[in-house]
């Protein structure tokens, strides 16, 4: 795995028993997750706030949800780490080059959700695809699915509303992947490429393996943790900061009528508000969590969280570096449809 720094050997006692360590460690973590409920409590009792007014709530929902992400970010980023280290970028481009379309734009897809790659990936990740011989529409499948069904925000929509809602959004992102990569590949938009870019020579996409083992993928993992987290945790604080002001503040009727399933315009003002936007699944979730229990519509909110996560404005403008406007344009208004139509179906069945 490329960019992996292991430890001098004076150092490598523990790898005998990294299995062991890691289960130790992941039972450590769980008495520490439940004891986040009573803690938030107990700390808000010793605030001089009425634990009822609407600053105790905000104040509560804050002090739990805070170290209730950070503890799921940090423990599925870990996880996803050790499986990152069997996806390297070769590896990625090996596995699509060749692959029928259709096939191939569900494959994309499915390696978008299990691999590390984000908008400042995208650049490389598109050259390297284009130089591997994957069509534009496999590529553009990998694009959207890599940021908008990435393994955090599985995880915290799992953790904070549970499997159904989870299954529901990687169903979702899923859909909308699979079938705007088909859209564009079938609308041959190749000759959009900026010209530098068509006129790379192609080179075949090989993958030799790799022997690490568990011991070094752990390592892996907590690099990961370090980086990811060590990125995004100002988000977090931010976002859940948002949705407790929103959880203790916003009359929940105010909401529910913005936002709600008879505002037939409220999907597509949640995409058009959330695509300048910039942030991340682990931001953006606890806002989502914050305007759902004020009874925004489901499938308006989940159209919000798919434009913030998979149109963000920063991917866009390091794509311009590849595409041109017109291309962009292609893909910003097939994600953007696809997006609406999630978010205007379930509405219409939740």
């Amino acid at each position: 795995m490329t960019g992996l720094s292991l430890p001098p050997a004076s150092q490598t006692g523990w790898r005998a028993h990294a299995q062991l360590l890691v289960a130790v460690g992941a039972l450590g973590w769980l008495g520490v997750y439940r004891l986040l409920v009573p803690v938030s409590e107990s700390l808000v009792r010793l605030l001089p706030v009425d634990r009822a007014s609407h600053l105790g709530t905000a104040m509560q929902f804050f002090l739990y949800d805070t170290p209730k992400v950070l503890l799921l970010l940090s423990g599925i980023v870990f996880a996803m780490g050790i499986v990152n280290s069997y996806f390297t970028p070769e590896r990625t481009r090996a596995l699509l080059a060749g692959r029928v379309e259709g096939v191939a734009n569900v494959l994309a897809a499915s390696l978008g959700v299990v691999t590390p790659f984000c908008s400042c990936s995208a650049v490389p990740l598109f050259l390297g695809f284009v130089q591997a011989g994957v069509p534009l529409g496999v590529t553009f499948s990998f694009l959207v699915a890599a940021p908008m069904v990435n393994e955090v925000a599985l995880t915290l929509l799992f953790g904070l509303f549970g499997w159904r809602i989870a299954l529901l959004y990687l169903s979702l992102g899923l859909f909308v992947a699979i079938t705007a990569g088909w859209v564009l590949g079938r609308m041959r938009l190749e000759r959009y490429l900026e010209s530098w870019v068509r006129n790379m020579p192609r080179t075949a996409a090989a993958f030799d393996g790799d022997s690490l083992t568990f011991a070094d993928r752990v390592i892996a993992g907590g690099a990961a943790v370090r980086e990811i987290v060590g990125k995004v945790w100002p988000y977090v604080v931010v976002g859940i900061a948002v949705g407790a002001t929103i959880h203790g503040f916003v009359p929940q009727d105010y909401l529910a009528g913005v936002m709600g399933k008879e505002a037939w315009w409220s999907v597509p003002i949640a995409v058009l508000i959330g695509v300048p936007l910039y942030s991340n699944a682990a931001g953006v979730i606890p806002v989502v969590q914050a305007l759902l229990s004020k009874g925004a519509a489901l499938g308006t909110v989940l159209a919000f969280m798919m434009s913030v996560i998979a149109l963000s404005l920063p991917e866009i403008v390091i794509l311009r570096k590849v595409l041109t406007p017109r291309l962009i344009a292609a893909f910003v208004g097939v994600v953007s449809a696809g997006i609406l139509l999630v978010g205007y179906v379930f509405n219409a069945v939740l």
